[in-house]
């Protein structure tokens, strides 16, 4: 392996390799996350995904950083999603990222203990880490969701407003970014709130009804998983905001989540956020982050008027990860179109409309499934018998789409 060269008189972050306005990054967009490979020092590159939510470098496998050789120096406990979960982390400092024509130097990462592959099962994409505050602290970061393209501008690229942007002011504390918004609820008051900025999550809008006793659940609503994280699963409700405000851009009817409140409520309280806005939202812009300066610059993008849907089918998605492309049913809502025409839990996915899946992605399979009230569809799914993956039936369920909130 050839040496890193060490940048003498620089601090930790991210620069550009040669001189210039900007450099761009292409990046994989799976349900509006942005993914990234990147090389930990001269290895093979591996998924990361570009978190605004996380104030350091996470690696999600110790496995991989003990094969790549990492240097650990400390432990360090954190806290998992769930308020319960006490994940241990082991911290290995001065590391050197490669994302192409950039370069992170003196970078520290967390390294989990026990291995966390979770987010390869929701996504779809395997995804080994996070890359957060250090990657923006510095430059301005523009997100490109409609070319999924990243530009990493030098320092001073953006002293005026680029030409059709709007400029919003942001809040950096903890090395997160903030941001004032207007709601409109569906069954309370009109609020103003403190939203984290947090491309690593996949919600629109989520709500913490913990943090403001005005946070009004709506009458209209699910009981649902709201997702995996580090150290344990969310749950709570969805429901709909009536309209969300950032500046005079707006938003309407946006698919909202209303976690329970847990052991971990009190870092939001400490934090004087409301809430967060996630991919599902921050997806139908393009946004140039400027932390520096404490502003964000967005423009409308392609999907930006198109309606927030969820998922009208009843079926929660999840990938078995292997090298043949295997997606199961890991939830079933009772009362949905799905459970009424007899799907279950852990049955996998055979065929959707008479296409077999190995012509799907599991961002389209979350499409079809929020696309049109009314839409047939047609499953067949394996159901296996016993523990002997030989023992299985192959049923054929039959539905249409139906709104339910």
């Amino acid at each position: 392996m050839s040496e890193i060269p060490v940048l003498l008189g620089q601090v930790p972050g991210f620069y550009m390799k040669e001189e210039g306005r900007r450099k761009d990054i292409p990046f994989l967009v799976s349900n509006n996350l942005v993914i990234v490979p990147v090389s930990i020092n001269e290895n093979p590159p591996v998924n990361f995904l570009l978190d605004t939510g996380v104030k350091t470098n996470i690696l999600f496998s110790k496995t991989l950083g003990d094969y790549i050789g990492l240097n650990y120096t400390r432990k360090l406990d954190l806290v998992g999603a769930d308020g319960k979960t006490v994940l241990t982390a082991s911290v290995s400092p001065t590391n050197h990222l490669d994302l192409g024509p950039i370069q992170g130097i003196f970078q520290t990462i967390l390294v989990l203990d026990e291995d966390f592959m979770e987010l390869e099962r929701v996504i779809g994409v395997p995804v080994y880490g996070v890359i957060g505050f250090e990657f923006f602290k510095f430059n301005p970061i523009k997100i490109d969701y409609d070319e999924g393209i990243i530009s990493f501008y030098r320092s001073d690229a953006l002293k005026k407003k680029p030409f059709a942007f709007r400029k919003i002011p942001i809040k950096l504390e903890n090395s997160k970014p903030y941001i004032q918004a207007k709601v409109k609820q569906a069954d309370g008051v009109d609020l103003d709130v403190k939203l984290l900025i947090d491309t690593g999550a996949n919600h629109g809008l989520l709500l913490n009804r913990e943090t403001s006793d005005q946070i009004i659940l709506p009458k209209i609503r699910l009981e649902s998983d709201l997702g995996r994280s580090l150290g344990g699963d969310l749950y709570g409700f969805v429901a709909r905001t009536r309209r969300l405000r950032l500046s005079n851009l707006k938003f309407n009817n946006v698919i909202t989540s209303f976690p329970d409140e847990t052991e971990f409520s009190y870092v939001i309280k400490d934090s004087g956020r409301q809430g967060s806005l996630g991919s599902e939202l921050l997806g139908r812009m393009n946004i140039i982050f400027d932390y520096s300066r404490e502003k964000i610059y967005v423009k409308k993008g392609l999907t930006y008027h198109e309606p927030f849907e969820y998922d009208m089918s009843g079926i929660s998605i999840r990938v078995i990860p292997s090298d043949d492309k295997r997606f199961y049913i890991s939830q079933v809502r009772e009362g949905s179109p799905a459970y009424n025409a007899g799907a279950q839990a852990n049955d996998e996915f055979i065929s959707i409309n008479t296409i077999p899946l190995d012509f799907w992605e599991l961002s389209d399979l979350i499409k079809i499934f929020r696309s049109e009230e009314g839409r047939e569809i047609k499953l067949v799914l394996k159901r296996y018998i016993d523990e002997d993956p030989e023992n299985f039936e192959l049923n054929e369920v039959k539905f249409k789409l139906k709104r339910q909130i």
